[in-house]
């Protein structure tokens, strides 16, 4: 079972001041929580791709890369790649070099985006949105194999018996696919092999994604891939701190926040303390109290869902850097150890 932390690195205004850090200063917390992440134990960090002005995170590799000096062996994975409005030469070799330099520790996690102002960025249309992500994840599968690369396609000019470089120090660099859960997704990632993350988060119960489990594992046993080889994971939001009490209450403002903003922008329903009083309820699908309520709920995730890698995303909307920090350190040395003694257990 890996253990990590996902960050949009998030700009959005402190709650309690209505300050709003810079790009640059966020960038450079990143890297600090990437560096505490490491020394505490954590297994991975993931960062993803956004455009806006409340994320600074349009170039993963390039942060994740400042950290690598002062890592020894945390992995570090996108979380994801907008591939549908990305050129999948640029991903590969950016993380080809993020994994050189790194001594072999980089992933690529690609989805389509449930952000979409990428696609206007980059001059992509939003009815090419299926074929986008289809073209380009092939592409980018094709440019993992060894030699010449040759590949026509639709959304972007040819390669005619080209070679790519620089070649990652892992062969081949792991790719996998993210979804928020549509079946689709789970039945391609198995049909080709690929690991398979599943974005739990809003007002769902994380059991009820065991049904995309099952249908990624069919898929992949179907396509003759050895199942028992493929990591599944699952990114959702919450908060660690030292009692129940102080980690709901100081998670809830800022989630309260950034969530109202997401919901003028698609139109939903505003979000109330009820709202988030029940998702972090057993059953919900907020990660939010003490290490032994954290690791309880990822245990149970572990074995009702089948996961092997839980991304803790924090914060949700701006939170001040040392709660941040607290919560990692938490994370890696209360919960982690928590999580994998419960497994231990549950396997013996």
């Amino acid at each position: 079972m890996e253990l990590g932390i996902s960050t949009f690195v998030e700009t959005t205004p402190d709650v309690n001041n209505g300050v709003t850090l810079s790009h640059a200063e966020r960038l450079r917390e990143v890297v600090e929580e990437i560096v505490l992440a490491d020394q505490v134990g954590l297994d991975v960090y993931g960062v993803g791709e956004h455009h806006r002005p409340d994320f600074a995170a349009s170039s993963p590799a390039v942060l994740m890369a400042a950290a690598v000096p002062l890592t020894t062996r945390i992995r570090l994975t996108s979380a994801v790649m907008i591939l549908s409005s990305a050129d999948p030469v640029r991903v590969f070799q950016d993380f080809a070099t993020l994994d050189g330099i790194s001594g072999g520790r980089a992933e690529i996690m690609v989805g389509r985006g449930s952000f979409t102002e990428s696609f206007p960025l980059f001059g992509y249309d939003l009815k090419d949105y299926e074929e986008l992500f289809d073209e380009k994840l092939d592409l980018l599968l094709k440019l993992r194999e060894p030699g010449k690369v040759s590949w026509s396609g639709k959304h972007r000019p040819a390669i005619t018996n080209l070679e790519i470089y620089p070649r990652p120090e892992q062969n081949p660099l792991p790719v996998w696919i993210a979804s928020a859960g549509t079946p689709e997704s789970a039945v391609r990632a198995g049909t080709l092999g690929l690991p398979f993350a599943l974005a739990i988060i809003g007002n769902v119960n994380p059991s009820d994604y065991a049904m995309h489990v099952r249908l990624y594992k069919e898929a992949a046993a179907k396509a003759g891939h050895d199942v028992s080889k493929l990591p599944i994971a699952s990114h959702s939001h919450g908060y660690v701190a030292e009692t129940d009490e102080l980690a709901v209450e100081a998670f809830f403002p800022s989630t309260h926040a950034r969530t109202n903003v997401r919901a003028v922008e698609k139109g939903l329903p505003p979000y109330h303390r009820a709202d988030y009083d029940a998702a972090r309820s057993f059953d919900g699908a907020l990660y939010v109290g003490d290490p032994d309520t954290v690791a309880r709920k990822i245990l149970h995730l572990y074995e009702h869902v089948g996961i092997t890698r839980f991304l803790l995303h924090v914060p949700h909307g701006s939170m001040p850097h040392a709660q941040v920090m607290q919560a990692i350190r938490l994370f890696g040395t209360e919960v982690a150890p928590r999580v994998r003694e419960g497994i231990k257990r549950l396997k013996a």
